[in-house]
């Protein structure tokens, strides 16, 4: 008999955490390892002992878990994470799946779906609700339309090493107040820079600037 797969658990809604416990523990070829109710003790937890893979929560107490899974994916790049949350925006799609998320799922999922999902991920699949999926196929859809100018109309060359920084973290899925604190400014000057650098790229949107420095 193969050796169930090891689930942790990152959710500070008691109720539901003890649901997803009970569900994965009675699904055949999976266990679930440990729960968390915040990610300043998953992040000790799991650096401890590694799970097979992570179920995340977005809205925590204390650090979200958007930067919960970019830390985890710094210390263990291959651990599985599948955001579970009730937040369907394109902008914390977005920002999970840069930091490193390896599905996303509502927490309205059928809980038939949920564990298809699960078993998904372990086979290296990518698992999201149809809402999810959906936005992230009109994300590229719009991404297609979006004329990027390259060489120096592109306006990379012309923003300050200060705005370059600024751009960088967001790529990398940082929000405006994590850039604030990490640079030691206040979110009203981060606005600023965004200000200038959305007219310096001559772009609308956080989405067209990165995808402007990612060099699409």
């Amino acid at each position: 008999m193969s050796p169930s797969i090891q689930v942790a658990i990152v959710e500070d809604d008691a109720g539901l955490c003890r649901e997803l416990e009970r569900l994965i523990n009675e699904t055949e070829g999976f266990a679930c390892q440990s729960t968390y109710p915040d990610a300043e003790t998953a992040l000790e937890g799991i650096a401890r002992r590694p799970p097979d893979l992570v179920l995340m929560d977005i809205r925590l107490p204390g650090l979200s878990g958007i930067d919960c899974v970019r830390r985890l994916k710094d210390a263990q790049p291959a651990l599985p994470i599948v955001m579970l949350t009730v937040y369907e925006d394109s902008e914390t799609l977005f920002r999970s799946l840069m930091a490193g998320a390896n599905g996303y799922l509502v927490k309205r999922t059928p809980r038939a779906r949920l564990i298809e999902a699960l078993r998904e991920i372990v086979a290296g699949g990518a698992p999201m609700s149809r809402s999810i999926a959906r936005k992230v196929v009109e994300f590229f859809h719009q991404v297609s339309q979006v004329p990027v100018p390259t060489g120096p109309a592109a306006g990379l060359e012309h923003l300050t090493p200060r705005e370059q920084e600024i751009l960088a973290s967001l790529a990398r899925g940082h929000s405006y107040k994590e850039i604030a604190v990490d640079l030691g400014i206040s979110g009203d000057t981060v606005r600023k820079h965004m200000g200038r650098i959305y007219e310096k790229l001559h772009v609308h949107s956080r989405t067209q600037a990165i995808l402007k420095y990612l060099g699409r």
